[in-house]
């Protein structure tokens, strides 16, 4: 049973404490179903076709890492030729994943950040955003987590989200089938968590967290009001992983639900892009212009409080993303000032 908690922040914190917890423990064991580090190490591949298919070819591209946990498929971005940037809140994570790129011989760049508030710094850097596998419904506020992503797109990059299906998390078990999930609204609910997904006999210390459902469509309107737009949508029946226990795989190898021929949707995928840039900055032959720097209004505001006069150009800004976040270049006595 689940009930509601209001304050984003005590979730958060509950949830960060889950992610350490994990991170410490994942991959030690043998039975471990997902992180196999030494195979790793040994040149095996993390990534699935899925997202592979969806982010296309990396080799030379900037890639941001949303949520990427100890870093392993950041790394194997990094394999396949990209220049990789990973994220996650869990300093524990953080740390196990520079010590996992320096014994790959990989070069990766690793941030600790909530994901919803995204550091300035990594503004319009990015040719691909990626997110896969257990990522929104960690996310208090999925309509700042897109504004995020689409903050670090350079104009034309794109982000690719491959998730659990909202219909697929509403699912306790399959024997006897229960469902005690909502499908959507993003009211928190608070769970207590043992064990983990990655290792069903891995004994951990009990812990609260909090978890956020959102409906397919509150997804897509979120994508779509932080100002990226379609290239695809996704709703996939069969799956590479089993990522709950207890989906039954086919000949072909792949995952479903056991009920006949009528299956529910396991996982989507969504790919969306930045608008790339229609002004005279475009074109190639404009004198070159400097990246805007994105920063929070809040933090904007009381700097231009303590400037005096000044003039404030406001440019490139995305439908919704006025409410986190601004992009500033702030005239000042013939100076320019960066926020």
């Amino acid at each position: 049973m689940t009930d509601a908690m209001s304050n984003g922040e005590d979730g958060l914190a509950l949830n960060r404490a889950l992610w350490d917890q994990r991170a410490r423990v994942h991959g030690s064991t043998p039975t471990d179903r997902f992180y196999d580090i030494e195979s790793f190490l040994a040149g095996r591949q993390t990534l699935y076709a899925l997202e592979r298919e969806l982010a296309g070819d990396v080799s030379g591209k900037d890639l941001l890492h949303l949520q990427c946990h100890f870093g392993m498929d950041t790394l194997n971005w990094a394999r396949l030729g990209a220049r990789v940037t990973g994220v996650d809140f869990s300093p524990v994570a953080i740390e196990r994943a520079r010590l996992l790129a320096g014994r790959a011989g990989l070069e990766a760049t690793f941030v600790e950040a909530d994901t919803q508030r995204l550091p300035t710094r990594l503004a319009g850097r990015f040719d691909l955003v990626v997110a896969t596998y257990g990522v929104l419904c960690w996310i208090a506020d999925v309509k700042a987590w897109m504004r995020g992503a689409a903050m670090a797109l350079k104009p034309g990059g794109s982000l690719v989200l491959v998730d659990m299906h909202p219909a697929f998390q509403t699912i306790a078990s399959l024997d006897p089938l229960v469902v005690d999930w909502p499908y959507g609204g993003g009211e928190p609910q608070r769970e207590t968590e043992t064990g983990s997904y990655a290792d069903p006999g891995l004994t951990t210390p009990a812990q609260d967290t909090v978890q956020y459902p959102y409906s397919l469509g509150e997804i897509v309107t979120a994508a779509a009001e932080a100002g990226l737009t379609t290239k695809h949508l996704g709703e996939h029946l069969a799956t590479e992983i089993d990522p709950r226990g207890f989906l039954r795989q086919g000949e072909d190898g792949l995952y479903r639900l056991p009920f006949g021929d009528s299956h529910l949707p396991i996982l989507y995928s969504l790919a969306r892009s930045r608008p790339p840039l229609t002004g005279p900055e475009n074109r190639s032959d404009a004198e070159p212009v400097q990246q805007p720097l994105v920063v929070h209004r809040r933090a904007a505001e009381q700097q231009l409080r303590g400037l005096g006069p000044a003039e404030v150009q406001v440019r490139g800004v995305l439908p919704g993303e006025a409410d986190a976040a601004v992009d500033l270049d702030v005239l000042h006595g013939g100076h320019h000032v960066r926020p």
